[in-house]
């Protein structure tokens, strides 16, 4: 499939319902409203396509991008790439999940994820807590730098509160993340969620609700006898 034919193809699943939807979340035009469920049928046709995504990515649609995430061929995205994803991830669907996503499969996810928390932009601050949050998920503890992990932990702690809004939900993601997919640091994160507490964000009217990172944690681990990564976020 071409960018012109899935466009074309978007644009007759787009719904004004939804995207009424989608723009309380954060989701800003361009797009048509699609459901997810709905881009994951075209995803199943093309499964991965590196060049297609790039392409679907930068048509600026939400929905091109969203499904440009999951079609994405994680491996061979490039710094390059990425670097210019996370610039131009300005609704949140896609700052917090699609960037993160594909950059937690790539070779350079914890790498670009330490360097985007310290930008003043709040969306590109976001996807590096977030993309952090998808890294302890996905790799193995091994692979894993637990003394950077756990300064990230201290900073959170200190600094969540202050932080912008959108950020404080991924800083808090990272938390709970890191303490059910990160056996060394469970303790470590479930004490940092108690010091917190309870984490404000302005989820602009939606039903959304902000996760008590120290419950999250307790509950997740006492279902799991020995933690299990992920084998992927993309959903």
């Amino acid at each position: 499939m071409t960018v012109n034919e899935i466009m074309a193809e978007l644009k007759t699943m787009g719904s004004e319902s939804v995207k009424n939807i989608l723009l309380k979340h954060g989701v800003k035009e361009p797009f048509f409203g699609v459901k997810v469920a709905q881009l994951k049928t075209i995803q199943k046709k093309i499964k991965r396509d590196y060049q297609l995504a790039k392409d679907l990515f930068a048509t600026s649609n939400a929905d091109d991008m969203y499904l440009a995430g999951l079609i994405a061929d994680d491996e061979k995205m490039t710094k390059a790439d990425l670097q210019l994803w996370v610039k131009e991830a300005v609704s949140n669907n896609i700052s917090e999940y699609t960037v993160p996503w594909v950059a937690a499969g790539s070779s350079y996810g914890f790498e670009l994820a330490i360097d985007w928390i310290n930008f003043e932009e709040e969306h590109i601050a976001a996807t590096g807590w977030a993309t952090l949050a998808n890294v302890v998920s996905l790799k193995p503890d091994n692979e894993l730098n637990t003394e950077i992990l756990l300064s990230l932990l201290t900073r959170v702690e200190q600094t969540i509160h202050s932080s912008p809004n959108r950020v404080r939900s991924t800083m808090n993601s990272f938390i709970i993340s890191t303490g059910v997919y990160v056996a060394r640091l469970n303790k470590e994160a479930i004490a940092v969620a108690h010091k917190i507490g309870v984490v404000k964000v302005d989820q602009n009217g939606t039903a959304c609700k902000v996760a008590s990172a120290a419950d999250y944690i307790k509950k997740a681990t006492e279902k799991h006898i020995a933690i299990v990564k992920k084998k992927t976020v993309k959903c």
